[in-house]
């Protein structure tokens, strides 16, 4: 887990566990056996930490000192007027912290204050000013119960010595945008979407330096090497250690893994389409009227083929699939071993999802009969 976590640098935290964590999908999809209780022992282990990169993410926690200089989801100017405006309950909550240890926001009595949230309503005090000073780094995430956030003092949670360590912002800047190089793998100069989000704007100014420059320090350094794919627009930019991947790309291994909505893998939607010839669209912000396929689709990929989507979701000790798709010219029985890499998904999956069964909906009399018995322990 460290491992892969170590190769992409990042992995996107979302707590929404429809079919699984986006977190534990991603690790799903790259780890034998994986459960999700492994991530949540690396966290309490302090192996891992929680941070904002792209969005709120885990590191390793060995490169924590490079994400020190932190926006947080409203920007740092946002959480440092927060914490002037309720100086009284800021100064409260640090007491208590440093005095009893770890505490949610629900350890608090409410406090009404000035400060609003990101659209514009009112928000509770306290939260407000736990999140300011995990920004502004003097607290950091101790816990999850569920969705509940227990914050403690920063110093009790991660060794002396690497709190210690003072990287210059520049530094944690090209880091964090050498991150998304890292977890994608063949991004382009621009990114895609939101993947430069929380670096720094694309122009710099006297007092702060943009991604263009930082982008050609890391080129010039050697970190990365941009390349021509056939049939891609653009130059890409791979990390110089992956190169002979390109060079020489190893044979695809047939097996199945069903990939997270914030997988690295899937966040150039143009690049899907041009070199795998997937048009991926994520419809969990759709309302349910302009849904092609579903709420929480995930893309299956056999070998290094997107061959179709499923909607699966995990409901206590079963695990329902509400919808299959095949992409247009993938017929999955006469497909060459995919009949039992796809058995094996599922029955891996079941495993991941702590379920004894697995469901088909009605009008999927066809994909149940094809794949046959999915034994998930």
């Amino acid at each position: 887990m460290l491992d892969v976590l170590r190769r992409l640098g990042s992995i996107q935290f979302d707590p929404v566990a429809v079919a699984g964590r986006n977190h534990d999908l991603v690790l799903h999809a790259r780890v034998a056996g994986y459960q999700p209780s492994w991530c949540d022992e690396l966290f309490e282990r302090r192996e891992i930490v929680e941070v904002t990169n792209k969005a709120l993410s885990f590191v390793p926690a060995e490169e924590f000192p490079w994400y020190r200089r932190s926006s947080g989801r409203k920007g740092l100017r946002f959480h440092t007027t927060a914490l002037a405006e309720n100086a009284a309950v800021a100064e409260t909550v640090l007491e208590r912290i440093r005095a009893e240890g770890p505490l949610s926001s629900a350890d608090f009595e409410r406090q009404s204050g000035p400060t609003k949230n990101w659209f514009g309503l009112p928000e509770n005090a306290v939260r407000a000013v736990l999140e300011a000073y995990t920004v502004t780094g003097v607290l950091g995430l101790a816990r999850r119960e569920g969705n509940v956030r227990h914050y403690d003092l920063l110093d009790r949670l991660l060794p002396a010595e690497l709190l210690a360590q003072d990287v210059p912002v520049r530094d944690q800047l090209r880091h964090k945008l050498h991150s998304r190089y890292r977890a994608h793998g063949l991004l382009g100069p621009g990114g895609a979407g939101g993947t430069f989000a929380r670096i720094a704007p694309p122009t710099s100014t006297p007092e702060q330096v943009g991604r263009d420059e930082l982008r050609r320090e890391l080129i010039e350094s050697g970190a990365l090497v941009p390349v021509d794919v056939e049939g891609v627009r653009g130059k890409r930019l791979v990390l110089a250690e992956e190169l002979a991947l390109l060079q020489a790309p190893p044979e695809p291994t047939p097996t199945v893994a069903f990939l997270a909505p914030y997988d690295p893998l899937l966040w150039d939607t143009g690049l899907l389409t041009s070199l795998f010839g997937f048009a991926f669209v994520w419809e969990g912000y759709f309302p349910p009227a302009r849904r092609r396929w579903g709420y929480y689709v995930l893309p299956i990929l056999f070998g290094d083929r997107f061959v179709g989507r499923i909607e699966p979701r995990i409901e206590r000790d079963r695990v329902q699939v509400l919808g299959l798709w095949w992409e247009p010219g993938f017929e999955p029985e006469s497909a060459p071993g995919f009949g039992e890499a796809m058995r094996e998904a599922l029955g891996a999956y079941l495993r991941f999802a702590g379920a004894d069964r697995l469901e088909w909906a009605e009008h999927l009399g066809t994909e149940r009969w094809l794949l046959g018995a999915v034994n998930g322990r």
